[in-house]
Order: structure tokens, then sequence, then C-alpha cells
């Protein structure tokens, strides 16, 4: 399995067959079965969002990377069996998998219908209220001084956070150098262990204890911090997060200033990687309260234009004007 310029939790989702995808973009294009296109497209969408390339999906599926490649284009039918074990493999549901996550119960589906239909500032206040009533976390008037600064490596996480922590008096934390200590082996390591499942297992562990030991701090997090649900909603409950977007150039520039030379060994490949993940990505990373793009500007103003943003959704004195480049979600 060979990772292009994702270093943190990510591996690259397109080292594919490349003559099954040739044969699933050009064979038998006006005959699919719209369910089994759709069922592809989620399978990808999954994939990209997990960080995982096709081969190590295959691989913990127990199906040969040529089944997996004719599943994603849609191409052909697919046993129960292989759905099964390519949802266990996304470490989804097979109802997500197959486009319906809410049918376990009469409650999921009468709550479904009320929300379908809605559009997402609504959806968020939904989110955002059930988290209050569940006592998980809400929409608080005062902000976590515990900043989550989330988003692909190579968007700044690290030099800004630094930085950032400095200014403010708060300790650093890198979440991936608190998941190694848990395990006691690299991430790498880890994952070629014991996979993605424990890794997240891990994460989520690492987050938990973070949040109780530290009331205040600038956090870094993995970029795939997002593809678990369950720890994705503890972060945005606990902490003030920022998205740090860039454009993909600028990401594997860094990474590759950083001395990972990795992308450099097919950098149109490693490319168009990068940008499945930002995309099946990106909507999550929007949750985040704010966002700040570090391609904007030079490093400089950047960590001015974060700094400001800071203080101001701390509500900490401000000693200079307010910088641009800011956005506040909505």
């Amino acid at each position: 399995m060979s990772s292009t310029i994702l270093h943190e939790t990510e591996v690259t989702p397109a080292q594919a067959d490349h003559t099954a995808d040739d044969a699933g973009r050009g064979e038998l294009a006006g005959e699919k079965n719209r369910f089994l296109v759709g069922l592809g497209e989620r399978v990808r969408a999954l994939r990209a969002r997990r960080g995982m390339t096709r081969r190590a999906v295959a691989l913990a599926a127990d199906v040969s990377e040529r089944h997996l490649a004719n599943l994603e284009y849609g191409i052909g039918n697919v046993s129960m069996l292989v759905l099964l074990q390519v949802a266990a493999a996304l470490q989804c549901s097979l109802a997500e998998l197959v486009g319906d996550v809410t049918t376990s119960s009469p409650e999921w589906l009468l709550i479904r219908e009320l929300l379908e239909h809605r559009d997402e500032a609504t959806l968020r206040r939904v989110r955002v209220a059930i988290g209050e009533m569940l006592g998980t976390g809400g929409d608080n008037a005062a902000r976590s001084p515990r900043i989550a600064l989330i988003g692909l490596r190579g968007a700044g996480k690290t030099t800004l956070g630094r930085r950032l922590a400095e200014e403010l008096g708060f300790p650093f934390v890198e979440l991936s150098r608190e998941i190694e200590k848990f395990a006691g082996c690299s991430v790498a390591e880890i994952q070629a262990l014991y996979g993605q499942n424990a890794y997240r297992r891990y994460e989520r562990r690492a987050l938990e204890e973070v949040i109780q030991i530290y009331p205040e701090a600038v956090i870094a997090m993995p970029g795939g911090i997002v593809s678990d649900a369950a720890t994705f909603n503890l972060l945005l409950a606990h902490c003030t997060t920022i998205w740090l977007q860039a454009d993909p150039e600028d990401h594997m520039k860094r990474v590759t200033a950083q001395g990972d030379l990795r992308p450099m060994a097919s950098s149109r490949e490693a490319m168009e990687d990068l940008k499945g993940i930002l995309a099946g990505r990106a909507a999550f990373y929007s949750k985040a309260e704010y966002r700040l793009d570090t391609s904007a500007q030079p490093l400089r103003q950047t960590f001015e234009a974060l700094r400001v943003l800071v203080r101001n959704a701390l509500k900490l004195p401000l000693r200079t004007e307010h910088a641009a480049g800011v956005q506040q979600n909505a």
C-alpha cells in the first residue's frame, strides 16, 4: 500500500486496479443499474472519507481489488455477504452503505420524515439542540478555551498551532502524539499491526483524555478525525473548532517541504488522491465553528488572522486591529 502526502492517519484512496477502472468507466456505460451506480458512489465516498486505498478496503473485506472496483463502478451484481464485508471494512452500517441509515426503528423513520428536505442550517440547529437535550454539548455562548485545529496535513495546524499556543500561553497538543503514547507505537505501526478500527479507538481515547486533562489548550487534530462521527461529535461538543483550509497545491508543497518526498513519486496521482480526500471530508470539516484560508496570505498575516479570530472568539483582549480573511460558519 503506498501513501502519498497524508501521513497523520490517512492513506491515499486512488491506488486502484486501473484495468478495472477503465472497464468501470467505459463498459456498459448506458446499461448500469441506478441502484448499483449509487451504491458504488457511496462506497467511493466512504472510502475517501476514511482515507483508505482500494487495496486496504479489499484486504479488510477479504475480497479482490477487481471485485471491489466493479462494485465501485456499478458493474454486475454483488452478494449480500460481500456488502456486509465491505460495510465492516468501511466501519459503517449496511443501511448506510445501501443508502438508508434510518430504518432500524419506527422512531428513526418518524425522525427521518421530520428532517427530510431540511436545509443544512436547519439540520445544524437540530443537531445542536439534540446535543443540549442529551447533555453531549450544544451551542454555548462561552467558547471553549480548547482550540482544535482541523484539516488535512499541510494546512498549517502544527506551525500555526504552536505559535498560537505560545501567544495565548496555552499548552500545545498534537493528538497524533497522544495516540502514539496510548498505543506505545507510531501511528503507521498502529495501522499496519492493528488496522483502522483499532486506530480509531485509540484516537477516541486520546481525545477523551486530552479533554479531561486540558481545560485550555491549542490542539492539532489528525486530518482523519472526521472519519468517526462519535469522535467528531465529542470534538465539536468540547472544543472551539477551526478548519484550516488550503489549496491542494499548497498542501502538496508544504508536505514536501517537511521532507516527505513520497508525493514526488507520482505527483499527478498524488494530487488526484488529495483532491478526492478533500472532497470526501470538506462537508465534515465545514461543521467547525470557524474556518481560515491559510493559502490566502503569507504566514505572518495568516497567523495574525488566526490570533484575532481566537481572541475574539474567547473574548480575550485584542491589542491590534482586526485582520482580514476570517469567516465564521453559519
